[in-house]
C-alpha cells in the first residue's frame, strides 16, 4: 500500500466519510454523558487509553515480535474505537448512549496520544527506515480525517435532523463496504507473506483481543457497573477503529508490512463480536 492514490487519497477519505457517519450520530448531549455516567466513562477510557496499549506492549514482548509488525501492534492499540464499537454495543443491547459518549472522547483524545505512542514504538523496536510522526503535523492530520467529519456530521444533525436519521442506514452500510475494501486491500498488498504474516502476528492479535475484551468485563463488574454498561465497556476496550490504524501505517508511515496486524486483528475482532452479539441476544431472550 506504498506510496498509491489508495493511500495518498482513497483511504484518508474513506476514513473521513465513515467518522462524517459517526458525527451523524452524535449530539453535544452525548458529551454531557461523561458527568451522568462519570465512573463509567473514566473506566472506559482508562481501559482505552492507559490498558490497550501496556497490554499490546506485553504481548509483543511475550512473543517476540519486532520491526514492523511490532509497530503494527502498536498502532492498532494506540487507536480509539469507531463506528464499529458504537454499532456492536446496539446488537448486543448495550448501552449505546456510554458507547457513543466513550469513542467519541476516545476519538478526540487519542489525536494527541497516538504520535506519543507511535513514536515510542518505532523507537524502541530500533524499525530503521521509518519515519517518525512530528507531533503537531500528525494531531493536524489525524484531525483532518477525523474530529472535523465527526463535527461536521455532528452540525448536520443538529441543523437537519429529518436529514440524518435518513441518511443513517445507508451511511452506515457504506462505511461497513469501505472498512471492508480497506481491509481487503492491504491483505491484498501483502498476499505473498499473508500466511507467514499471520501466523506471526495472530496469535498476538486475538490474545490482544481476547484479554481487552475480558478485562473491560471484568473491571466494569469489579467497579458494579449495570449490566448493560459492563458489556458496553468490554466492547469499547476490543473493539478499535482499525481504519484510522491502517490510514496511520499506510498513508503516514507508508509502511504495508505494519497495517498486517490491524487488517488481522479487524478479521478477529469481527469474529469475537458475532459471538458477543449472539450471547447477549441469547441471554436477553431467557
Amino acid at each position: 500500500m506504498q506510496d498509491s492514490i489508495l493511500t495518498a487519497v482513497f483511504l484518508p477519505l474513506a476514513l473521513a466519510f465513515i467518522m462524517l457517519g459517526m458525527g451523524l450520530s452524535l449530539s453535544l448531549k452525548d458529551f454531557k454523558n461523561i458527568v451522568i455516567f462519570p465512573k463509567a466513562v473514566i473506566l472506559g477510557l482508562t481501559n482505552q487509553l492507559i490498558l490497550l496499549p501496556l497490554f499490546g506492549f506485553a504481548l509483543v514482548q511475550l512473543f517476540g515480535l519486532s520491526g514492523a509488525m511490532a509497530v503494527g501492534v502498536m498502532i492498532l492499540a494506540a487507536c480509539p474505537g469507531g463506528a464499529t464499537s458504537n454499532l456492536i454495543t446496539h446488537l448486543s443491547r448495550g448501552d449505546i448512549a456510554l458507547s457513543i459518549s466513550l469513542t467519541a472522547v476516545s476519538s478526540f483524545l487519542t489525536i494527541v496520544t497516538i504520535p506519543l505512542i507511535v513514536n515510542f514504538a518505532i523507537n524502541f523496536f530500533g524499525e530503521e527506515g521509518s519515519v517518525t510522526l512530528p507531533i503537531m503535523e500528525t494531531i493536524i492530520q489525524i484531525m483532518g480525517v477525523t474530529v472535523i467529519p465527526v463535527s461536521i456530521g455532528m452540525f448536520l444533525k443538529k441543523k437537519f435532523p429529518v436529514l440524518a436519521i435518513k441518511a443513517d442506514r445507508p451511511v452506515r452500510f457504506a462505511s461497513a463496504v469501505f472498512f471492508a475494501l480497506i481491509i481487503f486491500a492491504a491483505i491484498l498488498k501483502e498476499k505473498e507473506s499473508i500466511v507467514e504474516f499471520f501466523v506471526l502476528s495472530g496469535p498476538v492479535m486475538f490474545s490482544l483481543n481476547l484479554i481487552t475484551l475480558v478485562v473491560g468485563f471484568f473491571l466494569a463488574s469489579v467497579f458494579l457497573l449495570p449490566k448493560r454498561q459492563r458489556l458496553t465497556i468490554s466492547i469499547e476496550s476490543g473493539i478499535q477503529n482499525g481504519t484510522l490504524g491502517i490510514m496511520i501505517a499506510a498513508t503516514l508511515l507508508k509502511n504495508s508490512e505494519m497495517t498486517i496486524p490491524i487488517a488481522i486483528y479487524s478479521l478477529i475482532m469481527f469474529i469475537t463480536s458475532a459471538i458477543i452479539i449472539f450471547a447477549a441476544n441469547k441471554r436477553a431472550r431467557y
